[in-house]
């Protein structure tokens, strides 16, 4: 269905979530599966941002509010999507531990394009499933793309180890999916 919203034209900022960018604290209220509302807003597939939205005030406030909740004393997680802030847009924050300095880096309109090797099983957490870890298998080598805001250019990227870990647990959100969906199946599945 994803490719579907993909292929359709994208809606342009709702005022809705102009009102979600400009007027939340620098430290956003991350949606939880606890609350009922909440979690029908994680379960919702994401659209992409238009070329014009990545060039608006609007993207460059909401990149830096996302990167400020997920680095949060309340948060101090390593990754973070859209509608984890309330926001069904394909975008994602991650800490990038393959780099120097670690730096945390916003990626809009990503998808994961290439998987290779095998599986291996790992503890994962989530920010909107609090008090909550379990085993989950992950690819270590992945291939990303995403739309560079500064030159609206497609860009794609071979991650791996734990950092392709976070990216494939944050682009799940974009899917409506999250992690627990993999450890609570039964294994007839």
């Amino acid at each position: 269905m994803l490719s579907v919203i993909a292929a359709c034209e994208v809606p342009d900022w709702t005022s809705e979530e102009k009102d979600l960018v400009n007027y939340s604290p620098e430290v956003m209220r991350v949606l939880t599966v606890d609350n009922p509302a909440d979690s029908a807003v994680l379960r919702k597939l994401c659209w992409d941002f238009s070329d014009e939205m990545l060039q608006s005030p609007e993207y460059e406030v909401l990149a830096r509010k996302m990167v400020a909740t997920v680095t949060s004393p309340e948060q101090d997680g390593v990754g973070i999507a859209g509608p984890q802030v309330g926001l069904s847009r394909r975008i994602v924050a991650v800490q990038r531990f393959d780099k120097p300095g670690e730096p945390f880096e916003v990626y809009p309109n990503i998808r994961i394009t290439a998987t290779r090797g095998e599986k291996e099983c790992g503890p994962e957490g989530c920010l909107s499933v609090p008090g909550r870890r379990g085993e989950v298998l992950r690819w270590r080598d992945i291939s990303i793309t995403y739309t560079s805001p500064s030159t609206l250019e497609e860009i794609t990227e071979q991650i791996t180890g734990f950092t392709a870990v976070i990216f494939q647990h944050e682009c799940d959100h974009l899917e409506g999916v999250l992690y627990t969906d993999y450890i609570d199946k039964s294994p007839a599945e």
